[in-house]
């Protein structure tokens, strides 16, 4: 039976924010970035993105996401530089302002998810990838791999990329993409190495980098639900070899739903999202906090908005 607390949240969901003395607003498809000179506020609603759509709200999902992030950003801070400064509110991180890669890096351990669909089309060559002809869905990579992709505006697809390509388009010097490649690939690492302690697998993820000056910074989110898959370990060699989904802890089972019961994968008309999806959804999205911290997260319900506005308050933002 779901928790009632969750039902209950679906009427106070966060599904945009209106805090313009923090600046002007950048709306992602699931933040509401404002800028004050050097510093952004990045407020986590609780949109719910999949396939480059925003489709509906989940019940404190910006607030889980927020927390894994500022989780593993404190994880790794010895590993890559981050752009956290302060956390005043579970939905909002305040953080240095720096001048992003338009980039998006993902880091692939496992033949799964977009890519493997891309394989069993042909296109993954997009990326300039050679992959075996012979190699099974969920199979691991033998080291983990990078599928660069440009960063498209809401409500568009991102474009695949060459690692060559990025370098070429100046996206980001050879320089650059080298220490991004490099970071990237280090905070991989870090996350597997972390997961294995709580039996999960870091399959993929993405990051995005920013810089000021000459200073390299991850940005954005790490290792979330939304920009990251998870299985479960113990599972992992059964299922591969039965050729059986995997157990997932992430937003891929939203991405099935979707195609399974809507036939909906990114074009046409925006499917509606039944309420008790919503609710299995932020379900899924508190075992993940759960599983990945070590610590369950114990969820409140009441207004959002209105908690974020005191605590910037009291923390002099407002």
């Amino acid at each position: 039976m779901s928790d009632p607390v969750l039902s209950r949240q679906l009427d106070h969901t966060l599904a945009e924010t209106h805090l313009d003395a923090l600046g002007e607003r950048y709306r992602g498809k699931v933040r509401d970035v404002y800028r004050q000179r050097d510093r952004l506020f990045l407020v986590a609603t609780d949109r719910l993105s999949a396939f480059d759509r925003v489709l509906t709200t989940i019940p404190f999902k910006g607030e889980v996401l927020n927390r894994i992030a500022q989780f593993w950003f404190e994880k790794t801070q010895d590993v890559v530089p981050n752009h956290v400064l302060d956390t005043p509110d579970p939905n909002v991180t305040v953080a240095r302002a720096t001048k992003p890669f338009p980039v998006e890096v993902v880091v692939r351990g496992y033949l799964t998810g977009s890519l493997w669909r891309d394989f069993q089309k042909g296109t993954h060559t997009a990326y300039g990838l050679s992959i075996p002809g012979d190699m099974k869905k969920d199979a691991a990579f033998p080291e983990p791999i990078l599928t660069p992709s440009t960063k498209a505006p809401v409500g568009e697809h991102d474009e695949p990329l060459p690692e060559a390509e990025v370098v070429r388009r100046g996206i980001a010097s050879a320089r650059d993409w080298g220490r991004i490649r490099e970071a990237a690939l280090a905070l991989f690492r870090a996350g597997q190495t972390w997961c294995h302690t709580r039996g999960l697998l870091l399959v993929d993820t993405k990051y995005e980098f920013g810089a000021v000056g000459d200073a390299l910074y991850v940005i954005d989110e790490m290792h979330t639900p939304d920009s990251s898959r998870f299985w479960r370990a113990a599972d992992y060699e059964e299922r591969l070899a039965a050729q059986a989904d995997q157990v997932m802890l992430d937003k891929e089972n939203v991405r099935q739903w979707l195609i399974r019961e809507r036939g909906f994968s990114g074009h046409g008309a925006l499917p509606v999202i039944p309420e008790d999806v919503r609710v299995q959804t932020s379900e899924l999205y508190l075992r993940a906090y759960a599983e990945i911290t070590g610590t369950p997260l114990t969820p409140v319900a009441g207004d959002v908005e209105a908690r974020i506005q005191k605590n910037l308050q009291t923390h002099g933002y407002l």
